[in-house]
């Protein structure tokens, strides 16, 4: 039995004991929950799996410390009200906002972060990791990291600019819905219906198919798509505002249609939506990196995850793990949102943690 073995056993079993001690009942469940784990794992398959144990352990144990210590920061730079709100997100939570803001600042300072262009040759091809280049070279021997780093700002900008679009038209023809009622009500319904049954992948493919992989056309193909599923949610939620009494009071003062919009109907429906935002930045994020994967995206030498995962999938034969570099961005990003939208539904349900 080797030293780590017994460190590292050593370790989970000390830990649990001073956690029963102090009536540190979750930490307790924690050490020694994973102290039965490690055991049965150990026997199964060595001192190698503990390894990878131990490892996973302490990437969830500084990904907690880092979500512990970005929420604590943000408490301590925003306003009170928003610092109170902040006390109760959970580390998950923290944990999605702390990648989001890096996602962020990566798109914003890629061309200073990024130790060379995104279409710069500056290898041969496949070349392996060093000092210059922290994860090797992809097929035309362009630097991965500064390539992953632009990607950020490619590939999330697009699906941002596409998932405001789609947010936009839903979002106002829901809410005119809502508030007119009557025909347009009806109309934009059934046409809401009739875009949503066709398949969201093969409506993408023949609008690009058509008009060619443009950004502009990925946006509006985007915009077209999911909208719908925006116009609905908006209208279901506003239609459950506009039979409120203080909505008829407005309409007998001779209110006009955007003043309902605007002033009364909106501001108490922005939880929910903005919630929506998340969720529907998740799927178009990962139609455009799908897209780019199928070839019609975002199209080179322009620096695209959904691409880059495809130029260097032969490397997945060899053994390299340099594509799933890309993949692990867009899942990462994509669950990171995810946890953020989850603790804002929560807020919005009006539900209490005991």
């Amino acid at each position: 039995m080797s030293y780590f073995v017994v460190g590292y056993f050593a370790f989970l079993v000390l830990g649990s004991v001073l956690s029963a001690h102090f009536n540190r009942r979750t930490p307790f469940l924690l050490l020694f929950s994973l102290t039965l784990v490690s055991f049965v794992l150990g026997i199964v398959g060595g001192t190698d799996m503990l390894r990878m144990v131990a490892i996973g352990a302490g990437l969830l144990a500084f990904a907690a410390g880092v979500s512990y210590s970005f929420r604590e920061f943000l408490i301590v730079i925003a306003p009170v009200g928003v610092g109170k709100e902040l006390k109760t997100a959970p580390l998950t939570a923290a944990f999605g906002m702390f990648v989001v803001f890096t996602y962020i600042i990566a798109a914003i300072f890629a061309p200073v972060i990024a130790p060379y262009g995104e279409a710069e040759v500056i290898s041969s091809a496949y070349a392996p990791a060093d000092e210059n280049m922290l994860l090797g070279a992809d097929q035309l021997g362009r630097d991965m990291f500064s390539r992953i780093v632009y990607g950020a700002r490619n590939t999330v900008g697009l699906a941002l600019a596409a998932t405001i679009s789609a947010f936009l038209i839903g979002a106002l023809a829901g809410l005119l819905a809502a508030t007119k009622g009557g025909w347009f009500d009806q109309f934009m319904g059934r046409v809401a219906d009739v875009i949503m049954s066709i398949p969201s992948l093969i409506f993408a493919l023949l609008m690009l198919s058509i008009f060619g992989p443009k950004t502009i056309v990925i946006i509006v193909a985007v915009a077209i798509i999911y909208s719908p599923r925006v116009f609905r949610l908006t209208r279901a939620v506003a239609g459950n505002v506009v039979v409120m009494d203080y909505i008829e009071a407005a309409k007998l003062r001779g209110e006009r249609t955007w003043y309902l919009i605007r002033k009364e109907i909106l501001p108490n429906s922005m939880a929910p939506l903005i919630a929506e935002f998340g969720l529907e930045f998740c799927f178009v994020f990962l139609l455009v990196a799908g897209l780019s994967f199928l070839g019609l995206g975002i199209q080179p030498p322009t620096a695209d995850w959904g691409s880059m995962v495809r130029e260097n999938a032969t490397l997945i034969s060899f053994g390299d793990i340099t594509p799933l570099i890309p993949a692990g961005a867009i899942a990462l990003l994509t669950v990171a949102v995810n946890f953020v939208v989850d603790w804002m539904l929560f807020r919005s349900s009006g539900l209490k943690e005991r």
